[in-house]
């Protein structure tokens, strides 16, 4: 049986604010100059599928680079993708929780 101090210690995570903050912090990291150390510890924690998907996106968006000089339509494409990308996988690897509210802590650190 619990006790209050343990239900007080309990932390509910919500999913889709952890999926949409991941989002936008995986995107600006790939869009840095520190990408490929921030892609290397993508591909260490949550597997080469999602680093795929992580060089995907930076080459999407130094291919938007060069042809707009910088618009924000295709870094805000790619946080829509990463949202959806990033529920999936905490919805079907929970485990994963704590390995993606880490990266996207080291990604506002970039």
């Amino acid at each position: 049986m619990r006790t209050r101090e343990d239900i007080s210690m309990l932390t509910v995570i919500h999913q889709p604010r952890v999926a949409w903050d991941g989002a936008r912090a995986f995107v600006r990291a790939a869009g840095s100059p520190h990408s490929e150390a921030f892609a290397a510890r993508v591909l260490r924690r949550l597997g080469s599928e999602t680093y795929g998907h992580f060089a995907d996106t930076r080459q999407r968006l130094l291919t938007a680079l060069v042809e707009t000089g910088g618009d924000r339509y295709a870094a805000d494409v790619e946080a829509g993708k990463w949202r959806v990308r990033l529920e999936d996988l905490l919805r079907n690897r929970p485990d994963l929780t704590d390995e993606i509210i880490g990266l996207t802590n080291e990604a506002l650190e970039i």
